[in-house]
C-alpha cells in the first residue's frame, strides 16, 4: 500500500472521472471513520474534503489498493485533526457533545456494524488517545484486520492488539449494558412527555440513581454550563425549566442511531434532545442546543 504522502503526477480529464468514481464509492466508509473519529460531521465533511484532494494529486497508477490508502490517509488525518480539537475543545464554554448526525437513510455511515456511533460511546471515546481510537473504530466499527490497522497507524500488529484491548476494556468498564432501541426510544418519549406536563415523580422513576444531564450551549443564554448530576438533582433542575416546553415543538429523528426529539421554537430548531440508557433507566439526558451544531440536525416538517 502506498503511503499518503506521495508524489503528484499527471492527471487527464479521464483519469481524473475514474480517481471521482473510485472516491465516491469509498466516502461512505470513509465519512463513518472520520466522523466516529471526530464526532462532528461538519469536520468529518471538511476532512474528506482534504482526502479528495490529496487522491486528486497522488501519483495513483503507484496506488495499488485505492480503498486502502483512502482509509490510511482519512485516519491519518483524523489523528492530527482529533489533536487540533481538543486543544479547541479547551477554551469551548460548558459541556461538549458530539454533533448529531442523521442515519435515517444510511444508519451506520457505511460501517459494517453499527459500533462507535451512539453519543454515550462517542463521549467514552473522547477519553481514549487518538491512536487508540483509531484502532478501536477501524477495528469494532469497520473490522479491519489487525495487520491492516498495523499498517494505517504505522505500527505493529501486537502493539494494535494491544490498543484495542485496552479502548475495549475502558469501554466495557465505563458504561453499562445499554437498552434496545425500542426501549431507548420508549424511555425519551415519556421522559419528554412527563417533562412537558410538569409530572416530576414520574421523571424520577425514569431516572437512574446517577443520571447525567449534560447541556451543550458553548455559552447560549439560558442554557446550563454544568452537568447536573443525580436523579434528585436532575428533577430539580427540569422543574425549574419547566416554562421551556410551553412554546416548543417536538419532532422525532434518528440521529447515531438511536431516536432523538428535534425541539422548534418559531418554527426554528432550537435544538435536540436524547437520552442513553441502561436497565437501571435512563443514565444521560444529552441536549444538543450549541446554534452552530444546529445546523447538522435534521429538521422535520
Amino acid at each position: 500500500m502506498a503511503d499518503s504522502g506521495v508524489n503528484p503526477g499527471p492527471a487527464g480529464a479521464d483519469d481524473l472521472q475514474e480517481a471521482a468514481a473510485i472516491f465516491t464509492s469509498v466516502r461512505p466508509r470513509l465519512f463513518g471513520i472520520a466522523y466516529r473519529m471526530l464526532s462532528s460531521a461538519t469536520e468529518a465533511e471538511d476532512l474528506l474534503q482534504e482526502v479528495w484532494l490529496r487522491w486528486q494529486t497522488c501519483d495513483r497508477g503507484a496506488v495499488v489498493n485505492p480503498a486502502a490508502f483512502l482509509a490510511t490517509t482519512t485516519t491519518r488525518l483524523a489523528i492530527n485533526a482529533l489533536q487540533s480539537a481538543r486543544v479547541r475543545r479547551e477554551t469551548y464554554i460548558g459541556p461538549w457533545l458530539p454533533e448529531p448526525v442523521d442515519t435515517s437513510a444510511d444508519p451506520y455511515l457505511g460501517a459494517e456494524r453499527g459500533e462507535a456511533l451512539e453519543f454515550a460511546t462517542l463521549l467514552l471515546m473522547e477519553k481514549l488517545r487518538p491512536n487508540e481510537r483509531a484502532a478501536y473504530v477501524l477495528r469494532e466499527a469497520f473490522d479491519y484486520p489487525y495487520g491492516q490497522i498495523a499498517a494505517i497507524l504505522q505500527s505493529t500488529e501486537p502493539a494494535v492488539r494491544q490498543l484495542v484491548s485496552r479502548a475495549r476494556k475502558h469501554m466495557t468498564e465505563e458504561r453499562r449494558t445499554p437498552v434496545s432501541a425500542a426501549a431507548q426510544r420508549e424511555l425519551l418519549t415519556t421522559f419528554i412527555a412527563a417533562a412537558r406536563s410538569g409530572d416530576m415523580a414520574a421523571l424520577e422513576q425514569l431516572l437512574a440513581a446517577n443520571v447525567t444531564n449534560i447541556a451543550d450551549g458553548d455559552g447560549r443564554v439560558r442554557v446550563s454550563r454544568r452537568p447536573v448530576v443525580g436523579a434528585e438533582r436532575v428533577v430539580k433542575y427540569l422543574a425549574a425549566i419547566a416554562w421551556f416546553w410551553e412554546s416548543v415543538e417536538v419532532r422525532w429523528v434518528t440521529t447515531n442511531g438511536q431516536t432523538s426529539a428535534v425541539l422548534r421554537q418559531d418554527g426554528e430548531v432550537y435544538g435536540l434532545i436524547t437520552v442513553s440508557a441502561s436497565t437501571e433507566g435512563i443514565d444521560q439526558v444529552l441536549w444538543m442546543v450549541n446554534p452552530r451544531k444546529n445546523k447538522a440536525v435534521p429538521a422535520p416538517a
